[in-house]
């Protein structure tokens, strides 16, 4: 017994040290640069694939192999990737989740580069680096991984690569060499790669899917050290290893023995599960980027084009016409991605597994196979299917709810995995499993006939999640997903439909593609393909249907020749120059027509726009950017009366000037209707033409109270003790210095952040517990420091989804909304994207008071405005306040907080430490120093 353990033992010292030496190189990697390298896996079977031709298949001795490939090749393909795929994102400043795409454009290039040249096949004959004695390669690990903490601890090297990982740009300011720095990291880490691969293909099936998925798997080891600690690192893989390897001495009876097999041979996968899904997350900041899913605006003429293309396989015949009955099939599958990801936003690395489910559950319920069920016909079955799986996209969806970014890349990828191991390759699920067509649609014409209209059916349900009021708001969440939450949006509820909705649609195409091929075929499901699939959709345009019905026919065509692995790398080119292209091809192409195309414009001359000028009248000609609320300089005197107009001074600063001057001036905006009225925060109306509230004035907002807040971040107190009262009919302002905790302060009162201790109330109610949506829906709307508009909707469909998900579901607010902000033109059906900052800011605030508000929260809300429309959004919020609204702002404005507030609070070290009337206040700062040095 003994001597069976101590083999168990030498065995999973072997496997753990290939798994330590896979947690070194992420670990390296992502410390040097801040990427997780997906393509790590990649590196190594590629590496692998190069000595296996090195030694065996040119004669070259063992070790000439091995320099060549370890020494030379693998840091090479380090550097060239720094060089020219990563360095240009991290110089552009591009959204780190374009560096995760990018990855996984390398990771798919690299399998489908190494398909074509050595085919996919499995080759069992690579040659040994080192003996079955895991000894050495023990050594190895332990040198290494000294070594580099050593090198990251005690060296200038080791420095410069942690100041490059916190800031690259201010650490280039400081002298150090960000490129040498990133190119170092990443050739090491492509070092470990390819020694990884080289000491595993000996023992594992050396082909271009299995290896990369087998050291993909083992990037747990890396996680739970928080991609920072190598000692944790070698730990975890030694302990899983030995672990893994003693688990193969049980032999239990009954249900528990393919359970138990399972897991002991996939104890990787299970650390990865527990990894992404239990474990702190990291990466929470790297939100897909937007310019990598918003919507690619539609070629005229595409949707006749792609309807053509689709039809003409019915006059195919033979072989052509059964490869093309895979094309629905994908494209339905694909279309779940176009729901998740373009849509939603969310990254989606497991949509192969929710496919596979479909084809198995759709196999097992036509056989009779299922539990419980009877046997049943297969469009039955199909149907059944996806009921049955669309729930399982909880599993996915869960997970999404606090995730972003990396971290959710790492649960949906571990998702896939976990499936695809535990179900998809356990023969007690999948022997002797067949698969037919429905009865009458035996026939590949027949087939694709009926796959034709199943695909004319997602194409509605995806369009049904891209319009209208769902519509709307997975764009918002997409875009900005803290600024649809304030707007009201339900982000969990909404990213569980994102994902139930995805399972689906994947599990149809499964079916579908399962029915096609006539088996269930777990390779077709593998989790290689999720990440294939992922990538093509995203450079297609992961917003467009159209991309991913063009997906789906790229991806079947080109693989249907001889040599597979043609469409997955061109798709890998396509995503490793995601940064440079985010619209997807046909926009890159779009954009350069554009730029190529000559503008021959008639220009006047200087004698010309003389005349021009003397011509035509001043009160003629067209506006600038719109006043905030829309009205002329004599209708704001009118509004604010005489004496208290306010001009424009060169640095913002507001002064007192008599309203004749303000009278003087041009027009700044067209002018407002003498009898419009909008609807105020508690349900008045407010006539900016009479600058007066009726006297009709429904009963006040609640008063929205703060009672003994306490805030932490580590080991900072952001709130000490704070208890505020923001009453209804009043403007309440906070004001301190940077760090005094107003931001905390603001997020917790909108429920962004829960504090340690205290109450939040909203009248009677206490609403510390609630999510911030759930307090929009209350009455308290907010505004952010930084713009938190949705860029890929136009003006007026952000202010839509203010009205749609606020305490009021109005629709005609939407137009009082834009005319009160001066908002109602042209610029309404303009996309935010474009749109300068001033306008942005006046669409986030009509957003918010679209919803009815009774408390509005307004962080800083004169940024980026010009003097002009900050006189206007001060008569505005006056209005507001008057009409019974609670008004709190957080401002570093004092000429604004002056003219605004009617308490003014003063926030230090986390504590108000003094509260009054402006004027007592603003000097008593003025007598102390503290205006000077600003608030």
């Amino acid at each position: 017994m003994s001597s069976l353990t101590y083999d168990l033992t030498l065995a999973g010292l072997s496997v753990g040290s290939a798994a330590a030496l896979t947690g070194i190189g992420l670990i390296v990697t992502y410390r040097a640069t801040g990427v997780l390298n997906f393509a790590h896996g990649a590196i190594a079977m590629v590496c692998a694939y190069v000595l296996r031709q090195c030694v065996i298949g040119w004669g070259w001795p063992l070790w000439l192999g091995a320099t060549v490939t370890l020494v030379v090749l693998a840091p090479a393909i380090g550097v060239a990737l720094e060089r020219f795929v990563f360095r240009p994102l991290a110089v552009l400043g591009s959204d780190p989740a374009q560096t995760l795409v990018a990855s996984i454009g390398v990771f798919v290039l690299l399998v489908g580069g190494a398909a074509l040249v050595w085919g996919q096949g499995a080759r069992d004959d690579a040659p040994e680096l080192v003996s079955e004695d895991p000894w050495g390669q023990l050594a190895v690990v332990l040198v290494l991984a000294v070594g580099v903490g050593t090198v990251i601890r005690w060296t200038r090297f080791g420095r410069e690569l942690r100041a490059v990982v916190d800031d690259r740009q201010l650490a280039v300011l400081g002298g150090i060499d960000a490129d040498r720095v990133a190119a170092a990291g990443w050739a090491f880490g492509a070092f470990t790669a390819g020694l990884t691969g080289a000491l595993l293909a000996p023992y594992v099936r050396l082909d271009p899917y299995g290896l990369p998925l087998l050291v993909m798997e083992v990037v747990a080891v890396a996680v739970t050290a928080r991609m920072r600690n190598l000692p944790v690192a070698v730990v975890v893989a030694l302990g899983v290893g030995i672990a893994q390897s003693q688990l193969t001495r049980l032999h239990p009876s009954g249900w528990g023995e393919p359970l138990l097999q399972a897991v002991g041979a996939n104890l990787f996968v299970v650390a990865l599960l527990v990894a992404a899904l239990v474990l702190p997350r990291i990466g929470t900041r790297d939100a897909l980027p937007r310019t990598a899913t918003a919507r690619v605006p539609t070629p005229p003429g595409a949707w006749i084009v792609a309807v053509v293309l689709f039809l003409l396989p019915l006059g195919f015949a033979g072989s052509d016409l059964h490869t093309s009955v895979q094309v629905p099939a994908l494209g339905v599958v694909l279309l779940s991605l176009v729901v998740v990801t373009g849509r939603g936003g969310q990254i989606s690395l497991g949509q192969a597994a929710y496919a596979g489910l479909g084809a198995l559950f759709t196999a097992l319920l036509a056989a009779g196979r299922f539990p419980v069920l009877p046997r049943l016909p297969e469009l039955a079955a199909l149907a059944v299917a996806v009921v049955l799986v669309a729930p399982l996209g909880l599993l996915t969806g869960w997970p999404a709810i606090g995730r972003q970014g990396l971290a959710l890349a790492l649960a949906t990828f571990a998702v896939g995995v976990g499936v695809s191991r535990f179900v998809f390759a356990q023969p007690y699920a999948t022997s002797g499993l067949a698969l037919d067509r429905p009865a009458g649609f035996d026939g590949d014409r027949a087939y694709y006939v009926l796959e034709l209209a199943l695909l004319a059916v997602a194409l509605l349900a995806t369009r049904a999640l891209r319009r209208g009021r769902t519509g709307r708001a997975l764009a918002a969440m997409r875009d900005h997903e803290s600024g649809a939450s304030a707007a009201g949006v339900q982000v969990p509820s909404l990213k569980l439909l994102a994902f139930v909705s995805g399972a689906a649609l994947a599990a149809l195409g499964g079916g579908m593609l399962g029915m096609g091929l006539r088996a269930f075929d777990p390779n077709t499901y593998d989790p290689v393909r999720s990440l294939l699939w992922f990538a093509a959709v995203v450079v297609l345009g992961a917003d467009s249907t159209l991309g991913a019905l063009a997906a789906a026919a790229l991806l079947v065509g080109l693989d249907a020749g001889a040599r597979g692995g043609v469409a997955a790398a061109l798709i890998g080119v396509l995503a490793v120059l995601v940064g440079r292209f985010p619209g997807g091809p046909y926009e890159a192409l779009r954009r350069a027509a554009a730029g190529l195309r000559l503008r021959r414009e008639a220009r006047l001359t200087p004698l010309g726009v003389r005349a021009r000028a003397k011509l035509r009248p001043a009160e003629q000609r067209a506006p600038g950017r719109p006043a905030l609320a829309g009205v002329t300089a004599a209708s704001r005197a009118r509004a604010t009366g005489p004496g208290d107009t306010e001009a424009a001074a060169g640095t913002g600063t507001r002064r007192k000037q008599p309203a004749a001057a303000d009278a003087a001036q041009p027009p700044q905006g067209p002018p407002a209707p003498d009898h419009e009225s909008v609807t105020g925060g508690a349900g008045g109306t407010y006539n900016p033409a009479e600058g007066r509230v009726p006297t009709h004035t429904p009963a006040p907002a609640p008063t929205l109270t703060a009672h003994a807040l306490h805030a932490r971040y580590g080991g900072f107190q952001a709130l000490d003790g704070v208890t505020l009262t923001v009453p209804p009919g009043q403007i309440t302002a906070v004001i301190g210095p940077n760090g005094a905790g107003k931001s905390t302060l603001f997020h917790c009162l909108a429920g962004t952040l829960r504090p340690a201790h205290g109450q939040v109330r909203l009248g009677a109610r206490d609403i510390t517990g609630l999510a911030a949506h759930t307090r929009t829906r209350l009455g308290i709307a907010r505004t952010f420091q930084e713009l938190s508009v949705f860029p890929s909707l136009t003006v007026a469909e952000n202010v839509r989804v203010g009205a749609e998900q606020g305490r009021v579901n109005d629709p005609a607010a939407v137009d009082r909304a834009l005319r009160l902000l001066g908002l109602d033109g042209p610029v309404r059906t303009l996309p935010a994207a474009d749109l300068p900052t001033g306008t942005l800011r006046r669409a986030e605030l009509a957003r918010a008071l679209a919803g009815s508000p009774r408390v509005l929260l307004l962080d800083e809300p004169a940024a980026g405005l010009d003097s002009t429309e900050v006189s206007a959004l001060a008569r505005v919020l006056k209005a507001l306040a008057a009409d019974g609204t609670a008004l709190l702002v957080v401002e570093h404005d004092l000429d604004l907080v002056a003219d605004l507030a009617d308490v003014v609070h003063v926030m230090t070290a986390g504590r108000i430490v003094a509260s009054g009337p402006p004027g007592h206040i603003l000097d008593t700062l003025g007598t102390l120093g503290a205006g000077e040095a600003g608030p």
